[in-house]
């Protein structure tokens, strides 16, 4: 006789791996945000200007200067949640390599150093009238070096992040993380601007078309990956 009174034995299913919620919507919110805040610190004196011309200009564009820290510092919280979607979306597609936690790592650095920036920033549009041009050049230096030299460098990591594995797990047409690629060697070689300035071009070049090629990036990101 069968026992039938031993208890069957159900399969679980698997649950399905969770993507995250949609990539695009704090991507577009980033990449508005960042030409937003250059559009209103386009006049930003030149990081080799002396203390007098910085000082100058905050006394006379201390507004527009504290409105640019507001939009830089809006940038950086749409910036950490690209980047934990992003993370989420590359473990749900099998990534297990360390792309997924290089993402992570690069976008919240990257987050934290443009709030570093932008706290420099507004703290420089509130200088007084007997404030001294070392003191405005100073802070100046240091909301450049955050958001400029440190920001570009921590977002190659990101790119890197996403573009390793998109190119050899093929989540990305070819064209696109390659170029992810060059862009985060630029970003790296963009620290060079701590040395001389002659490297400073870079880092508007890595902020704009990395911001370009994260929004294309989480335009064709898959939120499912074919066995």
């Amino acid at each position: 006789m069968t026992d039938t009174s031993a208890p069957q034995l159900r399969k679980t299913p698997a649950r399905r791996p969770q993507s995250g919620p949609p990539l695009l919507a704090p991507v577009l919110a980033f990449a508005l945000l960042t030409v937003a805040y250059v559009v209103a610190n386009r006049s930003t004196p030149h990081p080799d200007a002396s203390g007098l011309t910085v000082l100058d200009h905050a006394q006379a564009h201390g507004t527009t200067i504290k409105v640019g820290a507001f939009l830089l510092f809006a940038s950086a919280a749409p910036l950490a949640i690209a980047t934990a979607v992003l993370y989420r979306r590359l473990r749900a597609l099998g990534i297990t390599a360390p792309g997924s936690a290089i993402t992570l790592v690069g976008g919240v650095l990257a987050a934290g150093a443009l709030t570093i920036s932008a706290m420099f920033a507004w703290t420089g549009g509130r200088l007084p009238a007997d404030a001294s041009p070392e003191l405005a050049r100073a802070l100046a230096d240091l909301s450049f070096v955050a958001g400029g030299p440190a920001y570009t460098v921590m977002f190659a990591l990101l790119i890197a992040g996403v573009s390793v594995p998109g190119l050899l797990a093929r989540l990305l047409p070819r064209a696109v993380p390659w170029s992810g690629l060059v862009l985060a060697a630029a970003g790296v070689l963009s620290t060079l601007t701590l040395l001389t300035f002659g490297f400073s071009y870079l880092v508007p070049v890595v902020r704009f078309a990395g911001t370009i090629w994260l929004v294309l990036a989480a335009a064709l990101l898959p939120r499912t990956r074919h066995r």
